[in-house]
């Protein structure tokens, strides 16, 4: 974000100066010579559109003519490649627009009239894509953006509002290599009665432990909550009928609509607080859950990375039993390998300004991994300075409540996991033991693969689990 936040815009280029097309050493080109290459290349598209281009592809040549190497649409020819260097990035128009496809009658379409035709490849190994429109957001991510979420006044009174709880976060605390350590950043829970609260303290875990930071939902929170609501279903029934096979819904994941019963608010004080790469815990959430990412005050950098099957036993998770070492174990093995995978398969990088709602759809948890990033230097907010307060609103399912999950040998309440590794495995569902994630415990080596109805309702045996569970209160509908 270095970049996009001190570096100039690069001067354009003089319609009137001859284009350079060499250069005798790429590693010293200039913008100007990449964009005359480019036009040259390119002439059917603008030169604001091509810096563009050229600024998200972190100024190589080579990949803009990756990106765009399809016929050109006024000669006939095909792109030829140069090759160059370059580090600087910065403000970007939809890459969509500029990406295209074959239509039925034999013309070339831009690419964001038919989201479901992805041309673009992964991020190159060791390559970071920035994305900043909503078009390419959801175009080459399972997520949904969309700025200016909330009416400006309503949005800073929410973020003010939040600010004064933030002095009642905490850190969690977690179990690592028989030490325990802190998250990097604090957090609170929020609910919308007494007895939610009580649950959350006495029945619900997160980290093989019972949540102690759980506070009654604040005014503004509740109002927001229904817009959230209201706009996420759409956002929902949007990416149904545009985006998956046969304009259904995926396997497992629910017909019901979406209703937030619980709101997580993490604040992260400063570009050097983060969270690592992760999927979220799908355990009260179940498969392929849809989870709304409201952001406020100073703007972060929200990582994703595919979750690419490997047969390497070496480097491979061993998702379908547990490591007899204990989940600590395998929690550090992992950890290990986290960074080789980035660097292997690439990443994207999602821009999350003040007043963004960001969705991440049914298939994100399953298939992705995502990170909010440390950055060097961030542009304070007028109101949070150099602070981020961010709502993940998450809908608990009735029918995962903690008395139907099942429980380990050494006694603890079990985590739900989506196998993601081994390519055998991928999809499949299963019971974990955490213990040994919680300071002061040591987990055992429970397994259980978890059975779900195409709606993912759970199933013990032959009998669906669906209305018997206590109701979490809908925050919207306490109002």
């Amino acid at each position: 974000m270095d970049g996009f936040i001190s570096r100039k815009r690069p001067r354009l280029l003089n319609p009137n100066e001859e284009p350079k097309h060499e250069s005798p050493d790429p590693r010293e080109d200039t913008t100007d010579t990449k964009l005359a290459i480019l036009l040259s290349l390119f002439p059917a598209i603008k030169q604001d559109e091509l810096l563009d281009i050229l600024v998200s592809c972190e100024g190589s040549v080579e990949n803009v003519a990756d990106l765009l190497s399809v016929k050109d649409f006024t000669a006939g020819t095909t792109v030829s490649k140069k090759r160059a260097v370059a580090s600087s990035f910065g403000v970007q128009t939809s890459l969509s627009s500029h990406v295209f496809t074959t239509a039925e009658d034999g013309s070339m379409k831009p690419m964001h009239e038919n989201a479901r035709k992805r041309i673009l490849p992964p991020p190159k190994k060791g390559k970071t894509l920035h994305l900043y429109s909503p078009e390419d957001i959801t175009t080459y991510t399972p997520c949904t953006i969309i700025h200016n979420f909330l009416p400006a006044k309503e949005a800073d009174t929410l973020l003010l509002e939040l600010l004064d709880e933030s002095k009642h976060f905490s850190r969690y605390d977690f179990q690592l290599f028989n030490r325990t350590v802190q998250s990097p950043h604090t957090h609170a829970v929020y609910v919308s009665t007494p007895e939610e609260h009580r649950q959350q303290t006495s029945e619900y875990t997160y980290g093989g432990t019972y949540r102690s930071n759980v506070r009654q939902a604040t005014p503004q929170l509740r109002a927001v909550s229904s817009q959230v609501q209201r706009i996420i279903n759409n956002e929902i029934n949007k990416r149904i009928r545009d985006v998956y096979p046969d304009g259904k819904k995926l396997q497992y994941q629910s017909p019901k609509e979406w209703r937030p019963n619980a709101a997580f608010v993490n604040c992260y004080d400063g570009p050097s607080e983060s969270v690592g790469y992760h999927s979220d815990e799908l355990t009260y959430l179940g498969p392929h859950p849809v989870i709304g990412s409201l952001s406020l005050g100073v703007a972060r950098e929200f990582r994703v990375r595919q979750i690419v099957p490997q047969e390497d036993d070496e480097t491979a998770e061993d998702d379908h039993k547990a490591d007899k070492t204990g989940p600590v174990t395998n929690f550090a093995r992992n950890q290990t390998t986290s960074a080789a995978r980035v660097d292997a398969q690439g990443q994207i990088s999602i821009h999350l300004p003040h007043n963004s709602l960001l969705i991440m759809h049914a298939e994100m948890q399953e298939e992705w991994k995502h990170s909010i990033a440390p950055a060097r230097t961030i542009s304070p907010h007028p109101i949070s300075g150099n602070r981020r307060i961010n709502i993940t609103y998450r809908w608990y399912r009735d029918t995962l409540h903690p008395r139907y999950t099942p429980r380990c040998k050494c006694g603890e309440h079990t985590i739900l996991r989506c196998a993601q590794r081994k390519h055998e495995t991928r999809g499949r569902y299963m019971w974990m033991c955490y213990a040994g994630f919680a300071p002061g415990k040591e987990g055992c080596s429970f397994f259980q693969w978890a059975e779900f109805d195409d709606d993912g309702d759970p199933m013990w045996g032959k009998k669906v689990i669906r209305d018997e569970a206590p109701t979490l209160t809908n925050f919207s509908a306490s109002q």
